[in-house]
């Protein structure tokens, strides 16, 4: 049977994966055992009685390492450390060492114990983790356009990244132990906002959002914030880390993109209802051309003394004007009217309007003007000026049943391509009132024809419509500002008349009355029936000889059959070949001829040839009597 001591060696001498041997009190080795055999190199014959430094690397010997580490163990009871120790093949390896002493019954040093365990493996791994930990910090560190950093369970702000601070303001030591809903609104902060955020991260696993966040400054910017909760080995949350990315520019860009598409949006549907008005006014035109041209010819031929019958002829005249009058606004609307743009100096012109817009607006409305020295003249038809004019008046009063004040002011301003308008200088005409304002919804309809916020009978809803039309057709642009309770601000923008305008001054002297001409053989042209009747039927009573045709075709062969003809009235839309187009080739096969072209549109070049005349649609006998007159 083994004794304690034989049973105690044979233990150490087969632990193989710990180095376990003596040391006399010296430091020199007196035992080995089979893991320090395998562990170091060295073989017991190679090394008992060698002293212990020969496993340390050079450097620590220098110092007094080992020395150190017996005296501690002597003194303490106990050295316990870890660090480079070479084998005897000169490799190193990282080493857990202990070294404890022995002492006698009687308490005499004779030596020390010493365990020594290789943990290269480990402190490979620790070292690498280490790096690992060091890099993703630098990596952190490194990003400025994103704020990362952590908090603990309860909002607590725990690092601070560069980024962070780049975006917030803040230095790490002026956050750092601090509550992360700093960050937030006030009125976030009341409504528990960032409480809720932490919430949904731990419960959902993450939160994602966007909102206005606050500087140190106290500016705010737009965030795209990302919260993820951090867990322990457990599943226990120890914090959240937190991601915050500054989008203000990109959410600028998007509500810029987002506005542009509405303003497209808004264009394309006035163009469509613009190209549908248009289309209904220009038939519009043609029926009351028919019914002005049938109630005149009647008026024309009553008995002198039946004044019931020319009551109602006139009645019905004056029904048909106001249908003109409509049209004209549906025109406007469409960009189709028949404008003579000119040089207007807006201060005169307002001032002659003074008198009516008082009457208009009545005695509770006062007008306060202020026009911009040295104010350049506009390029704008002047008639139409004055009725956009009069109609935002109108709407203005509209809005004030109880009063309130009108302001009119002009001044120049520079366009920049956006909306209708181009770049250059333009004249900015804008009326104010105090009144009851809009709302948004109503404001985004206002520009559309026939919607109205009057009762029944008291606005056809085309006022604003054809403002806004006579402003994009004369090269500018309408702008429509208001709030509830705040009131309406209307801006007419108009293009500044060159040096080869002359300005508008006084009006044109008055027609005189025409005489008739000689009798002359005329060709009527017009695609619409009724029409053509009833301009065949003016001419004729003009005392002309009267030539009639449906078509430009028909035109031409009525031509080559009837060379006496010397004047061509024709209408100008027309399908087929327009009246343009038409006269253009009479020009070449009948140089000689007369033309008049008729069209209530306004799709007709202003530089037309000075033999041509034109005659806007509806006209009546005395207008077709003059337009006969000037080319005759």
């Amino acid at each position: 049977m083994l004794s304690t001591e034989q049973g105690y060696r044979l233990l150490v001498d087969a632990v193989a994966d710990y180095a376990i041997y003596m040391l006399d009190p010296q430091g020199r080795v007196a035992s080995w055992n089979s893991g320090a055999e395998r562990l170091k190199g060295y073989t017991a014959a190679e090394i008992i009685g060698r002293h212990f430094s020969s496993f340390y690397l050079s450097d620590d010997v220098r110092t007094g390492l080992p020395s150190r580490a017996l005296a501690t163990a002597e003194r303490e009871g106990r050295f316990e450390a870890e660090g480079w120790r070479q084998r005897k093949d000169g490799t190193r390896f990282w080493a857990q060492v202990v070294v404890r002493p022995i002492r006698s019954p009687d308490g005499t040093l004779i030596g020390y114990a010493k365990v020594t365990r290789d943990l290269s493996e480990r402190h490979a791994a620790r070292e690498a983790l280490e790096r690992s930990n060091e890099q993703f910090k630098l990596l952190v560190q490194a990003v400025t356009d994103y704020a990362i950093y952590m908090l603990d369970p309860e909002g607590v702000v725990t690092n601070w990244n560069v980024g962070a601070e780049r975006t917030k303001g803040y230095a790490p030591h002026e956050v750092i132990g601090t509550n992360f809903s700093r960050f937030y609104r006030a009125e976030d902060q009341a409504l528990g906002a960032p409480a809720r955020a932490l919430a949904t991260a731990a419960a959902e696993g993450r939160f994602e959002g966007e909102g206005w966040r606050v500087r140190k400054d106290g500016t705010e910017f737009w965030a795209n914030v990302v919260i993820d909760p951090i867990r322990g080995t457990e599943g226990q949350l120890i914090g959240f880390a937190k991601v915050t990315r500054d989008i203000t520019e990109k959410r600028n860009a998007q509500l810029a993109l987002e506005q542009a598409r509405e303003a497209l949006f808004q264009s394309q549907k006035l163009d469509a209802i613009g190209q549908l008005t248009g289309g209904v006014a220009h038939d519009f035109n043609n029926l009351l051309m028919v019914v002005l041209t049938s109630l005149e010819l009647l008026r024309r031929h009553l008995p002198t003394d039946d004044q019931k019958l020319a009551r109602l002829v006139e009645n019905a005249a004056s029904a048909a004007k106001r249908g003109v009058s409509l049209t004209q606004r549906m025109l406007a609307f469409a960009r189709r009217q028949d404008l003579r743009p000119t040089a207007v100096d807006i201060q005169p012109l307002v001032a002659g309007m003074k008198d009516m817009l008082e009457r208009t607006l009545g005695p509770t409305i006062r007008i306060r003007e202020h026009y911009a020295a040295d104010l350049r003249p506009a390029l704008v038809d002047p008639h139409q000026l004055e009725l956009a004019i009069l109609n935002l008046a109108v709407n203005a009063r509209d809005a004030m049943p109880e009063g309130g004040e009108l302001s009119l002011e002009a001044s120049e301003t520079q366009g920049n391509g956006a909306s209708e308008a181009k770049i250059g200088p333009f004249i900015r005409l804008t009326l104010t009132d105090s009144g009851a304002g809009m709302s948004a919804a109503t404001l985004s309809r206002a520009m559309e024809p026939f919607f109205t916020t009057k009762g029944v009978g008291k606005g056809t809803g085309l006022g604003l419509a054809m403002v806004h039309g006579l402003a994009v057709q004369s090269g500018g642009r309408f702008l429509l500002e208001s709030s509830e309770g705040v009131g309406t601000s209307a801006s007419l923008w108009l293009p500044i008349a060159g040096r080869q305008w002359a300005a508008a001054s006084v009006p044109s002297a008055p027609l005189r009355p025409v005489s008739k001409t000689a009798r002359l053989e005329i060709l009527a042209v017009d695609d619409d029936p009724l029409v053509l009747t009833g301009t065949v039927s003016m001419l004729e009573d003009l005392g002309h000889t009267v030539h009639a045709a449906s078509s430009a075709a028909e035109a031409l062969r009525v031509l080559g059959e009837q060379p006496q003809i010397t004047v061509v009235l024709s209408d100008q839309v027309m399908p087929a070949m327009s009246g343009l187009q038409l006269f253009e080739r009479l020009r070449r096969e009948w140089p000689g001829l007369r033309l008049i072209l008729a069209s209530g549109y306004a799709e007709i070049p202003v530089d037309l040839d000075p033999e041509l005349a034109k005659l806007a649609k509806p006209f009546d006998m005395e207008q077709l009597a003059r337009a006969i007159a000037k080319v005759a």
